[in-house]
């Protein structure tokens, strides 16, 4: 894979929710990004007795996002860690502000998700498809993180794939259906699969890229409106013969990287 620069970096706080753009991050060696998928809203599975709030790692099905309940696109949701603030907004209205590091602000959180899925139905894929009480887990601290996939990894795609996905659909893919950590600018469509098993030079810091991401139904749901409105697995399987799209990274060396930060593969 030839060298690329960074065009758009991201973190997602708390798991399942909305991205939020930066402008540079530290990766670290054993954690990634910290403050990356921080905090999860996890299921009781049918208890209202609240469980221990840091857990350990967990498969996606122990939590609530977006590929099981699309329905959580709907909300704009920013964490200021600075002031341990979760604001929620829908059409520009705010509907919870609350602290995610006190008992009364995690009750508040807990109880709004918990009643805004009440309604609310799961897609067909859903791996946990029961709706039960949701609780806030997890810490600013940076001793939890909840990624898709142990151990902890950050997660690449190219604008270029982006792109021949827009034309092979018809209509403009946005990046937020795919969730990475870092978008790249420079190289051809797919060509990020290439690094597969790589060392780069990422900013100042150096990572192996460890293997291709396979998708789930949440590449399908609008992150506006929250409507699976885009075949997009079918596109995915039909014209290229797989369900992938963008990689998985390890940090080897940490460092920091910012937005025009290039790419370059170690030794070339």
């Amino acid at each position: 894979m030839k060298e690329s620069h960074v065009k758009q970096l991201f973190s997602y706080p708390i798991k399942g929710l909305s991205p939020h753009p930066i402008q540079a991050v530290t990766l670290e060696k054993d954690c990634g990004i910290r403050g990356d998928r921080a905090f999860a809203l996890r299921f009781l599975d049918g208890s209202d007795t609240p469980h221990p709030t840091l857990v350990p790692w967990m498969s996606k099905g122990h939590f609530a996002v977006q590929n099981d309940w699309p329905k959580l696109a709907k909300l704009d949701c920013f964490y200021d860690a600075v002031t341990d603030c979760l604001t929620v907004r829908h059409q520009g209205v705010t509907l919870l502000e609350a602290a995610t590091e006190t008992r009364a602000g995690r009750d508040r959180i807990s109880a709004f998700f918990t009643g805004f899925l009440a309604d609310a139905k799961p897609t067909p894929e859903a791996r946990h498809p029961q709706y039960s009480p949701l609780q806030l887990v997890g810490s600013r601290t940076g001793t939890t993180r909840y990624p898709d996939r142990a151990p902890v990894h950050i997660s690449l795609m190219s604008q270029a794939t982006l792109n021949e996905l827009s034309e092979a659909c018809g209509t403009f893919v946005d990046v937020r259906r795919f969730r990475p950590n870092i978008l790249l600018e420079g190289i051809s469509p797919w060509e990020e699969f290439n690094g597969v098993g790589e060392e780069f030079y990422l900013g100042d810091s150096k990572i192996v890229i460890t293997a291709k991401i396979g998708r789930c139904a949440n590449i399908e749901v609008d992150p506006d409106s929250g409507d699976r409105n885009l075949r997009l697995l079918s596109v995915l399987k039909n014209r290229y013969g797989h369900l992938q799209t963008g990689v998985l990274a390890k940090i080897i060396t940490p460092g920091s990287v910012k937005i025009g930060d290039f790419l370059t593969a170690v030794g070339s």
